[in-house]
């Protein structure tokens, strides 16, 4: 396979409208790579400059080493899998895998050849004779995928695959095209505005907004150490709790304080203060990190708004001013509104943020 450059990359719409801005990125060999943000935020629009399907306005693209940015389409060795399946209703599931293959003029013993490997990877060989119309919905994504695998491409392109799917299908989707990058030792760009999506399939995420990258990381990194206010609140289920708290130093002890919470870090914990200037921060804890525990333990106690009953978890609410908190607890006792609730932090959990750059404080 390949590696994948993006330097430089802009994409704009008219004179006003910039849709990718100064994107620059590598991707490596055999890496399956997702682009993950909201929706307009860039993501599409990137992944279809490489396809050569939008026209780069600044910048350039490489497959290895060869510039592919103003080649078209067909001469890109690339394959590119849409949300919408495209596969072509009037032939066979046969003839839509063979297709591109008898474009390239490949004898039939080759093509069969080539055929029924990528249909038995892709677990739709008892399928070849029949149409689109007679397949479910996953059933034409994987031909979608035989399609694509068929040709050999340098680099994978798939622009939300599994969005038209049901949950359940979704989630075993998911781990078949994953089983099905690491077999074919394949270079992938996924797109997804779906953070689970993400986070299970990807080696690395690049989280985009507003056309431009904010952060790069593995799942770890984004998720434990989200690079600013937006990649916390935007990763995780339930997402992180933030609270604007006072940050004071005295005695070598760092203390942070508002109107519902008051206590002094670890100096572990503290570490990444030591430089910040600031007199009020923004606290960051995700909701598996807030412990419950007996009332003269808690850090802060307050009345159960809502308890979300998950099976293996429930996820109790407690509301502090214009705030909700959310917090993720074993299934057992069961919450309801109005119980107390008595709580505590996980010091070594906590996250930092500037309220004015929104970025995250380290050290």
């Amino acid at each position: 396979m390949a590696t994948l450059t993006l330097e430089n990359v802009t994409k704009k719409f008219g004179k006003k409208v910039i849709a990718v801005n100064n994107f620059s990125l590598k991707v490596q060999n055999k890496e399956f790579l997702v682009l993950l943000g909201p929706s307009g935020c860039g993501k599409t629009t990137a992944m279809r400059m490489v396809a050569g399907l939008e026209e780069v306005t600044e910048g350039r693209i490489y497959i290895s080493n060869k510039d592919i940015t103003d080649l078209p389409p067909r001469k890109r060795n690339v394959s590119m899998i849409f949300q919408n399946y495209a596969v072509w209703p009037h032939m066979t599931v046969y003839d839509n895998i063979a297709y591109a293959l008898k474009l390239k003029r490949m004898s039939k013993d080759k093509i069969d050849e080539i055929v029924n490997d990528v249909s038995k990877l892709t677990k739709i060989n008892p399928l070849l004779e029949r149409y689109p119309a007679q397949l479910s919905g996953g059933q034409q994504q994987r031909v979608a995928v035989a399609r694509a695998i068929a040709v050999s491409p340098e680099v994978f392109l798939m622009d939300e695959p599994l969005s038209n799917l049901d949950a359940k299908l979704r989630v075993s989707m998911r781990t078949e095209l994953k089983a099905i990058h690491d077999e074919t030792n394949a270079t992938t760009v996924f797109v997804t505005h779906d953070q689970s999506e993400a986070m299970s399939m990807a080696d690395r995420i690049v989280i985009m907004k507003d056309g431009e990258v904010i952060q790069v990381g593995t799942p770890d990194d984004v998720y434990h150490h989200s690079a600013s206010l937006f990649v916390a609140d935007f990763i995780g289920t339930p997402p992180t709790n933030f609270l604007e708290v006072s940050i004071k130093s005295k005695n070598g002890n760092v203390r942070l304080a508002n109107s519902h919470v008051d206590f002094i870090l670890d100096p572990t914990t503290a570490a990444p203060l030591k430089r910040y200037s600031k007199q009020k921060l923004i606290l960051g804890i995700r909701p598996e990190n807030i412990s419950l525990v007996s009332a003269d333990k808690a850090l802060l106690s307050a009345k159960c708004l809502v308890s979300e009953p998950q099976g293996s978890h429930q996820i109790i609410a407690i509301q502090l001013d214009d705030k909700i908190l959310k917090i993720v607890a074993p299934p057992e006792p069961k919450f309801v509104a109005g119980d107390p609730v008595h709580i505590a932090f996980k010091h070594e959990k906590l996250r930092f943020f500037d309220p004015e750059t929104t970025l995250a404080i380290d050290n």
